[in-house]
């Protein structure tokens, strides 16, 4: 599951907020597949997100909004379709990564929508039923994710695969517009001695105040550092064990109900545990989290260093050794930092700080140290190049990914059919019908 996995839920409560579009109505069953429903909420709510997408008033042009609400219907089959292909597969979740994905999403929807009171005002629901119906949708594109690269993994494109996808669709896939080609060498602020001491003794310290005798949710209010459940007093609700990090979970079993637990450490930071009842594989806790973040003093160490890299590389050094001596970026550090060719558009809106260092930098050369929301950066321009027209022989390598998604989307649709053959599936509206 790629890291820069996107949610529906967060674009959909902006859309409410923004538009109004919480007002309450009936339901209804657009679709079975299998012994599970779509509901015409499920397919409404994702359609505005991406009718806003497109520029698409859905009042000034309901056909439009029509033909985008039968394609939300279609992938939610799919998804569905792949969902029991899964379990026949057997694909679970990784946890942690479930966990880890589900801590960012949240922080990200929380910063967005503009707090938990305004999602729960919203949604009708409280914060920890939101926290567990978005950790099943993590969950289950994560094994959709799964089943779709087992299946399609060894798909690859002959030559004249490629050359036929080219003739056939050079006037339909665009031109490429100015484009640039950057390497980087990167360098991360991490917690040292001093921020984790400070954090453990912020929690220590809390802990104390704790079994001093002062409210637990008080503090918790105050204090914790969990965007999920600060505002509820650090309450999770009731959670089977699967849906928390291991540490947190072994520590929180081993609690009776009103115990507080010694300072607990996770991937999240440091937490203080008071278990409030168990019930079967499922527990009842409210917990204070102190995160771990770098202090000042980190910034600026992450900061002198990636001078001192600047420096080297001005002087003459080379600068995949220096990638492979000091790059923080495991995806890029083993191909010399390449981060790869990009429009300059695009991206603009990926991280417009790139944009603005490599202004006046020639090809080859280097840019001034600059700071991301990722960290600090050296950026190496290998080439720029104007917009122009796809040349099979120039761009053979994107043609070539084109030509094998192309592929893979087209076995993947038959695929798609031969499982519906095997899986009941109706559609029950007849406005959604093709």
């Amino acid at each position: 599951m790629n890291k820069k996995i996107k949610s529906i839920i967060l674009f959909t409560l902006i859309l409410f907020l923004n538009n109004g579009f919480s007002q309450q109505y009936l339901d209804r069953i657009i679709a079975i597949v299998d012994d599970d429903i779509i509901l015409e909420s499920e397919v409404t709510q994702s359609a505005y997100y991406m009718a806003m997408q497109s520029g698409v008033d859905p009042v000034q042009s309901p056909e439009k909004y029509l033909e985008i609400k039968k394609l939300v219907l279609q992938n939610l089959i799919s998804s569905k379709l792949l969902l029991i292909q899964a379990d026949k597969d057997t694909i679970e979740a990784d946890a942690r990564q479930v966990d880890s994905y589900l801590q960012q999403d949240l922080n990200r929807i929380i910063q967005q929508v503009g707090g938990e009171e305004k999602i729960e005002q919203t949604l009708g629901m409280p914060m920890s039923k939101f926290r567990r119906t978005r950790r099943q949708e993590i969950e289950n594109d994560y094994r959709i994710g799964m089943v779709r690269e087992q299946k399609f993994a060894n798909i690859m494109v002959s030559r004249r695969e490629v050359e036929n996808f080219y003739k056939t669709h050079k006037d339909s896939i665009g031109n490429i517009k100015e484009t640039v080609d950057i390497s980087h060498i990167l360098i991360t602020a991490k917690p040292g001695e001093s921020a984790k001491k400070e954090a453990f003794q912020k929690i220590k310290d809390l802990r104390k105040r704790i079994l001093d005798g002062e409210d637990f949710a008080t503090l918790a209010k105050q204090y914790s550092e969990d965007p999920g459940s600060a505002s509820k007093g650090g309450d999770l609700g009731f959670v089977s064990r699967s849906t928390l990090v291991r540490e947190y979970a072994e520590a929180a079993l081993q609690l009776e109900p009103g115990e507080i637990s010694d300072i607990v450490e996770t991937n999240f930071g440091y937490h203080i545990i008071r278990l409030e009842e168990k019930r079967g594989d499922k527990i009842h806790t409210t917990h204070i989290l102190i995160t771990i973040k770098p202090n000042r003093d980190d910034e600026i160490a992450a900061a002198e260093k990636i001078k001192q890299i600047h420096t080297q590389l001005v002087n003459g050094s080379d600068f995949e050794e220096m990638v492979k001596e000091y790059s923080e970026d495991e995806s890029t550090n083993k191909q010399g930092g390449h981060l790869g060719r990009f429009e300059v558009e695009q991206l603009r809106n990926m991280a417009k700080e790139f944009v603005y260092a490599l202004k006046d930098v020639e090809p080859g050369n280097y840019s001034e140290p600059i700071k991301t929301q990722y960290g600090f950066h050296v950026l190496k321009l290998n080439a720029i190049e104007g917009a122009r027209e796809y040349d099979i022989e120039k761009d053979w390598d994107i043609i070539e990914s084109m030509a094998l998604e192309y592929k893979k989307q087209q076995e993947f649709k038959k695929w798609l059919d031969e499982i519906k053959n095997e899986v009941y599936v109706e559609v029950k509206e007849t406005e959604y019908k093709s």
